[in-house]
């Protein structure tokens, strides 16, 4: 049984950090690209990043490139997202995703951003 478990997110006051994780199991991880999604009230899911099987590519939507980095470590099936210097904006639920033959998806960790 394929599962995403994210963890990490909070509260949190502009230009601060948070470091998300999603642990996975029921597949095998180091294979496939793991994404970061958010979703904020109002707006569509986005992808915020994602990284190919070995960490050897990543990428960034625009609105985080400088500010985020993404990571992973196949020895235990985990996807980070390092967030830094956040902006009100970054307030929303991310969620861990992974493709397979069908798309799978974590339950979401909510970051909040304000003062």
């Amino acid at each position: 049984q394929v599962q995403l478990v994210e963890s990490g997110g909070g509260l949190v006051q502009p230009g601060g950090s948070l470091r998300l994780s999603c642990s996975a199991s029921g597949f095998t991880f180091s294979v496939y690209t793991m994404n970061w999604y958010r979703k904020a009230p109002g707006k569509e899911r986005e992808l915020v990043a994602n990284i190919t099987r070995a960490g050897e590519r990543a990428n960034y939507a625009d609105s985080v490139k400088g500010r985020f980095i993404i990571s992973r470590d196949n020895a235990k099936s985990t996807v980070f997202l390092q967030m830094n210097s956040l902006k009100p904006e970054d307030t929303a639920v991310y969620y861990c995703n992974v493709r397979l033959l069908a798309v799978y998806w974590g339950q979401g960790t909510q970051v909040t951003v304000s003062s």
